[in-house]
């Protein structure tokens, strides 16, 4: 007796034979038509094309896209006509489709706005500034710090208007105390001539701020008698949840700073040298405990030295498995753990690197481990050898240069990583970064950011070559 059962090319059973029947199978489920074909990892990815895409377009009420959709349905009809015909056509339609789908929710997702990158362009005007212009070096010079109280709101008794300062300078304000949101005029004389000067504003617990204008901060040249002025907003210095009704006593602050003699390195250079050195010494340190926990790990997680007992293993797939695990944490969240453990600091930087460096080493070289030549290994063990002595006798001198060429690349990646494991307090210089991003100290961060490049590339390019030395 002959069944009617026969198999498609794939080796799954094919139950339908009749065009008409397979196309209208796919009308009412996408790809029903190519799983009673036999077709059912076709049939799979139809079906869950248009159940995803339908999931996208209610999501984010991209309504326009159901054209797409009804595409992938025709030719999900017509592609299980053609199977049942024996004619196989390519899925590029139906896949373009699902594609044009997916890509425009991710736009609209993403929020992407190329429009944003020109209309606000000047936004970036002082980083870029900051970048060209890094706060590295620096002549000898001399500073000042100067203030006119200012009273926010007006109480029955406010300040003068007029403040006379040591030395004969004096500020004056068009007002003495006014509300946030009021403009004053400022004016000074008397001071460092022909000297920038900065115009800054401190709230009642002495915390100071740069006043702006356009979004660009205000800094002026003194005349050749020490005489400035401009015109400010009166700031909102004080958080709206520790506002009170009562008068509280601000300040308009004047900076000047002055050259006096040579270059020589800034207090902002100093301390990038200082973190730098910190952040290269972090990824130092994190690689070097790595190794030392990655290397007898390698080993177990090598199936080609594991497979040997049921036991051996299954502690195979154990240890691959927590490397895997490990490994796809991001290092900057392990980061977090450990600044919540041990606290901020490199420590907790080292302690993030060093783990994700264990996972990522150790599948590394428990890779370059599988990938050995096994003749070494069975001539040591036709002499009785155990497995200790296979390992150091038959695979290390085959994997040495190998791990060091891992090592070194993977000391590389650490050193990129240190330089932003201080953003969540993991030291390094990162976490000036952040401060320095707070207040809005643009040439320190180009500072920072020159200093980054430049050390990142030269290790790159000595790694690289030790790499090509030992591989």
């Amino acid at each position: 007796m002959s069944s009617s059962t026969e198999t498609a090319p794939n080796g799954h059973p094919q139950r339908v034979h009749n065009p008409w029947l397979a196309a209208g199978l796919s009308v009412i489920i996408p790809g029903l038509g190519q799983f009673l074909l036999g077709l059912w990892g076709r049939a799979a990815a139809l079906f869950f094309s248009v159940g995803v895409s339908i999931a996208i377009i209610i999501w984010q009420q991209l309504t326009g896209l159901y054209f797409f959709v009804a595409f992938i349905w025709l030719w999900n009809i017509w592609d299980a006509f053609n199977l049942a015909r024996n004619v196989k056509r390519s899925y590029f339609p139906a896949l373009l489709a699902t594609l044009i789908i997916i890509y425009s929710a991710g736009w609209v997702i993403t929020e992407i706005e190329p429009a944003k990158l020109f209309a606000q362009a000047h936004r970036a005007a002082p980083i870029v500034n900051g970048m060209l212009n890094p706060d590295f070096l620096e002549r000898e010079s001399e500073s000042r710090k100067d203030r006119g109280p200012f009273e926010v709101p007006c109480s029955d008794n406010p300040p003068d208007a007029l403040t006379t300062l040591d030395g004969g300078a004096t500020i004056t304000l068009s007002k003495p105390c006014g509300e946030v949101g009021d403009q004053l005029h400022v004016e000074g004389n008397g001071f460092w001539p022909n000297t920038p000067t900065e115009l800054w504003w401190a709230n009642p617990i002495g915390q100071e701020q740069r006043l702006t204008q356009d979004g660009q901060q205000i800094v002026l040249t003194s005349d050749d008698s020490g005489a400035f002025a401009a015109d400010i907003t009166v700031p909102q210095a004080v958080p709206l949840s520790h506002q009170t009704e009562e008068s509280q006593s601000h300040a308009v602050q004047i900076n000047q700073t002055r050259i006096i003699g040579g270059w020589g390195l800034s207090t902002n250079g100093a301390l990038v040298l200082e973190k730098m050195a910190e952040t290269l010494a972090i990824a130092l340190m994190a690689t070097s405990f790595a190794i030392i926990f990655a290397v007898p790990l390698s080993f177990v997680a090598a199936r080609n030295l594991m497979s040997g007992h049921p036991w051996t293993l299954a502690i195979y797939y154990v240890v691959r498995t927590i490397l895997n695990i490990v490994r796809s944490i991001e290092s900057l969240i392990i980061a977090i753990v450990f600044v919540v453990w041990v606290g901020l600091g490199p420590f907790a930087g080292v302690m993030a690197l060093t783990v994700h460096s264990i996972a990522a080493l150790g599948k590394l070289y428990s890779e370059q481990v599988e990938n050995i030549d096994f003749g070494p290994i069975e001539a040591v063990r036709a002499a009785g050898a155990n497995w200790y002595q296979i390992v150091v006798y038959a695979v290390l001198p085959q994997v040495v240069a190998p791990f060091l060429a891992f090592t070194i690349y993977r000391w590389d990646i650490n050193v990129r990583m240190s330089t932003i494991l201080g953003f969540v307090g993991g030291g390094g210089i990162g976490f000036l970064i952040v401060q320095w991003q707070r207040l809005s100290e643009w040439e320190a961060i180009g500072a920072a950011f020159w200093s980054i490049m430049v050390i990142v590339a030269l290790l790159d390019y000595v790694s690289a070559k030790a790499r090509e030395k030992l591989v």
